[in-house]
């Protein structure tokens, strides 16, 4: 899925878009290669560098493998083991820029790739559809060995394309359905890795190396650069339109508000790209069975050039009259994507009055560096926070919530000066480099945008600059942290232009997102794999085992420096165990709450068991009581007053994969599903009223807690 969206125009000189016969690299990747390979055993460019020897390369052909195929479903061992035993020239290879080894493996991955599509196609013709015994399907096999033989893949296979079946059956299809959807399926496995550019097999071969360095240092090839850029920025140049290519042919997914897609009202969701022409009078060119990266290519352009689409209707032909489209690029701001805000009305309790919380949800620290260079107005997440702080101030909030969840983090300076609106002045994150340098970014701006009660939200995808605000805020006593531990990035990585490199005037090398530093907290403590942990406890919902920096094999440890010199605001720790205890008590009799710890007990009960059966009576005991326990939870829910769940009437499973959906019907659906009731968002909303009141009815622990407050609703002077 990707934006159709513009920037400078990449000339892919190897992008053929039906690549045929085996991939060869390219003189701009031989030299990209090279050039990498001097930043990353720099230790004037990398954070950790380290010498490219037998020892690394053995990593990076690990590392290429699983990036090949990490699901081991596809090589064999004698596979791997050829590849292995060249590995340790791989080192030398890098050097100099020579790549044709893990070239020739993708050929082999490629072949296997096909071999496995026909087979799994033959078997949909084979009587191998009884459901009766007790036969099981293992679904993780990134530990697992890889497959000694074809016949041990052909095994593999087998109870995988039966447990394709058992499910669509399941949900209710017949067996000539089943049989059409599930050989389309199989059909474009191999397609989809036979429309690999060379430049994508570089990529990964290069990132197989980038991240045997650190988990976070990347190679960006050129459009993947592009895209990164464009989402840092939360805008592009084009038509607005989010494309997917489920098939042969490119769909419009969805539009972005405002964009001219949008706007011309003649392009709809599910209508189908068959040919592109540019400016009024161009030659069209037919993009039928195209890459959908080079259709991406020719639909956008810079801001007023025009564009012409012949789109096909949705549920007609695709041989049916298209509609031509003519439209306009324009600069598109992806709204969708920045910081919003709403809303929480906790009720009166125990004698204590009626609050309202206000909540900002942020999924990124996002920034237009390009457009704060120049100035005026531009993308940038501190901006819309203080907007919506601003937007408060007149609303009666008596707290916010900022909602880290899910945050990945993004721009370090925004990181600082969103911190910066909660606190008058002062460090904020202490930038450790190679050498051992420290530098402390602060918060210059005199003043503070919200000085009331404060909570932010974090769970285990809260990484990197969410990391930063949370650690900050905990740090200065400023604010209570609820939720899991986080993800537990504690390092800072710069984006390097190697088109700007001397001597270098294309653009075809990309970018390489570089770890240049550490980050630590004011205190001096790192978030580096232990993460910030929360004052008030959430469920965990995903093991610290399977997801955080912590399961990185090369991640760098945890440490510590000294302490910045900042003044604290208080120190809210002696509020952690009533609030704890409030919540418990709370959410015993919550329903959702309880709904929600069933489900963790349920996804660790399958997740632990590590199979699926293939028995037709047990997955359908299972299925019928998971539909069954939706229906009884929405029933209570009306009982109760609840807010409803949008996505009750949707099946359990229904068999199909994201790209088998209609396309149209699946946004729709995403966009119901972020309106399913968030019980931890309002108990997040309930806990920040407990510590309002328990401030407010005892002011020895208010003064202890926090002594520059004049009032329980007033945090900061």
């Amino acid at each position: 899925m990707q934006l159709a969206q513009v920037a400078s125009p990449v000339k892919a000189k190897d992008a053929a878009r039906k690549p045929t016969g085996a991939l060869v690299q390219n003189v701009d990747q031989r030299e990209t290669a090279k050039t990498v390979y001097g930043v990353l055993s720099d230790s004037n460019y990398a954070y950790r560098p380290r010498p490219l020897d037998d020892a690394l390369a053995a990593e990076i052909a690990k590392r290429y493998l699983e990036a090949l195929d990490g699901g081991k479903m596809f090589l064999t061992a004698q596979d791997v083991a050829d590849f292995n035993a060249q590995r340790s020239q791989l080192d030398d290879d890098i050097k100099n820029g020579d790549f044709k080894r893990p070239f020739a493996v993708f050929d082999t991955y490629r072949a296997r790739v096909k071999e496995r599509s026909a087979f799994a196609r033959a078997l949909l013709n084979k009587n191998i559809f009884d459901f009766t015994g007790h036969d099981k399907v293992e679904f993780d096999r990134e530990k697992a060995p890889w497959a000694a033989s074809n016949a041990e893949l052909d095994k593999l296979w087998t109870d995988s394309v039966r447990n394709d079946w058992l499910r669509l059956k399941l949900a209710g299809k017949q067996p000539a359905e089943i049989r059409k959807t599930l050989d389309k399926r199989y059909a474009n496995i191999e397609k989809a890795v036979s429309e690999y550019s060379s430049e994508d097999i570089f990529q990964i071969a290069m990132n197989a190396y980038a991240n045997s360095i650190d988990p976070h240092t990347d190679y960006l090839n050129p459009r993947t650069a592009e895209r990164f850029n464009q989402q840092m920025s939360l805008q592009l140049q084009g038509i607005g339109a989010v494309l997917t290519k489920p098939d042969d042919v490119v769909v419009v997914r969805e539009l972005v508000p405002g964009g001219p897609a949008a706007l011309s009202k003649l392009v709809q969701p599910g209508m189908r790209v068959i040919a592109v022409g540019q400016g009024e009078k161009g030659p069209m060119e037919d993009v039928v069975g195209w890459r959908i990266d080079d259709v991406v290519e020719k639909i956008k352009g810079d801001k007023g050039t025009k564009v012409r689409l012949d789109l096909v209707p949705p549920g007609v032909p695709i041989e049916s009259k298209p509609n031509r489209v003519l439209l306009t690029r324009d600069i598109v701001k992806l709204t969708e994507d920045a910081a919003k805000s709403e809303i929480i009305e906790v009720p009166a309790q125990n004698g204590q009055p009626a609050k309202r919380i206000g909540v900002i949800k942020l999924p990124s620290f996002y920034e237009d560096f390009e457009g704060r260079r120049r100035g005026g107005e531009f993308a940038s997440s501190s901006r819309d926070v203080a907007r919506l702080l601003q937007g408060f101030q007149g609303q009666n909030i008596d707290g916010v919530v900022l909602d880290f969840r899910n945050n990945g983090g993004g721009s370090l300076g925004e990181a600082v000066r969103i911190t910066g609106l909660f606190i008058d002045q002062g460090p904020v994150v202490q930038v450790r480099e190679s050498g051992g340098r420290v530098t402390v970014n602060q918060d210059r701006t005199p003043g503070v945008m919200w000085r009331g009660p404060l909570a932010i939200v974090i769970n285990r995808a809260t990484a990197s600059a969410s990391e930063i605000v949370a650690g900050a805020i905990k740090d200065y006593g400023r604010g209570i942290i609820i939720g899991e531990t986080t993800y537990g990035k504690g390092t800072v990585q710069n984006l390097m232009d190697l088109d700007r490199w001397p001597g270098r005037g294309a653009t075809n090398y990309g970018q390489l997102k570089l770890t240049i530093a550490q980050f630590f907290l004011p205190g001096g403590s790192s978030t580096q794999n232990k993460g910030v942990t929360p004052d008030v406890h959430y469920p965990v919902t995903v093991d610290a085992s399977d997801f955080g920096e912590s399961t990185n094999d090369n991640a760098l440890p945890w440490s510590k420096i000294d302490s910045s010199d900042f003044e604290r605001v208080g120190d809210l720790t002696a509020l952690n165990a009533t609030l704890e205890g409030q919540h418990k008590v709370r959410v015993q009799t919550d329903p959702e709450f309880k709904w929600l710890l069933e489900d963790l007990a349920e996804y660790k009960e399958r997740k632990d068991r590590k199979y699926i059966s293939l028995n037709e009576a047990e997955r359908k005991a299972e299925r019928d009581a998971a539909e069954a326990k939706v229906k009884s939870r929405q029933e209570a829910r009306k009982r109760l007053g609840l807010a409803l769940d949008p996505l009750a009437d949707d099946p359990a499973d229904d068999g199909l994969s994201l790209n088998e959906r209609d396309v149209a019907k699946q946004v729709e659906r995403e966009k119901q599903a972020d309106k399913r009731p968030d019980p931890l968002l309002r108990e997040s909303a309930n806990i920040l009223v407990d510590a309002i009141n328990d401030l407010g009815r005892d002011p020895a622990l208010l003064k202890r807690s926090l002594p520059q407050a004049e009032s329980p609703v007033l945090w900061v002077r």
